[in-house]
């Protein structure tokens, strides 16, 4: 089948998240799965958040690099702004039949924030202003020990790369995931060829289930 033929059968774009613990190795899958998709004869754009080449994002990186401090609600709106600054452009691309895979979205923003464990910044308040952001087709979570992820290369240099922090973000994850749906759970402990194989065939399985799904959803309230 040809690359024309699949996009004419899909129509539109998917949207596809990628999430998980520092150091599971997201951006790498991401480009892998880029450079998949595309010899497949799909037309597709790769993002990362937060995008620290906005004013926001410069903020942003000077906070995670531990250069700034913000106050915990503070920083979290910013984080969600810099989603909401791209969001229309991701509908746009969506539409005119281009597959986005974004590198951490709406989940690690409300994740990273309630694992501060600050008593007024609740996961609840987290997820808040992420309602009305395009809901992903397929969020793929790279599931990782934090021990492993200690192993890898530049782990501890930023401000949330620390084991407390990243057990706490893990439980919340496994919080958020049981309220939302769409979420495919890949043991990222394997080997770099073996868990990309696995978001192939979820990925796969997603566009192949676009014309059901209809169009570009929306993120909604967290299910009770």
């Amino acid at each position: 089948m040809t690359g024309t033929s699949q996009q004419t059968r899909t129509q539109r774009g998917a949207l596809i998240v990628v999430e998980g613990l520092d150091r599971a190795g997201k951006s790498s899958q991401c480009e892998m799965l880029q450079t998949y998709l595309k010899e497949q004869g799909h037309s597709v754009k790769y993002i990362r958040f937060p995008d620290r080449t906005t004013p926001i994002g410069k903020l942003i990186d000077s906070y995670l690099r531990g250069s700034a401090n913000q106050e915990d609600h503070a920083i979290h709106l910013l984080f969600s702004a810099n989603r909401w600054e791209i969001a229309k452009s991701i509908e746009e691309d969506i539409n005119s039949g281009i597959t986005v895979i974004v590198d951490r979205y709406s989940y690690s923003g409300a994740v990273y924030s309630a694992a501060k464990a600050n008593p007024t910044l609740s996961l609840e308040w987290a997820w808040q202003p992420e309602l009305g952001l395009p809901r992903p087709d397929i969020c793929l979570f790279l599931s990782i020990s934090a021990e492993e992820a200690a192993k890898r290369g530049g782990y501890g240099a930023e401000r949330y790369e620390n084991e407390t922090m990243q057990t706490r973000v893990r439980e919340l994850f496994r919080t958020l995931f049981e309220r939302q749906k769409d979420v495919y759970v890949v043991d990222a402990g394997k080997t770099l060829t073996e868990v990309s194989k696995d978001i192939q065939n979820a990925v796969l399985n997603c566009l192949a289930c676009l014309d059901t799904i209809g169009s570009l959803r929306k993120l909604g309230p967290l299910a009770k």
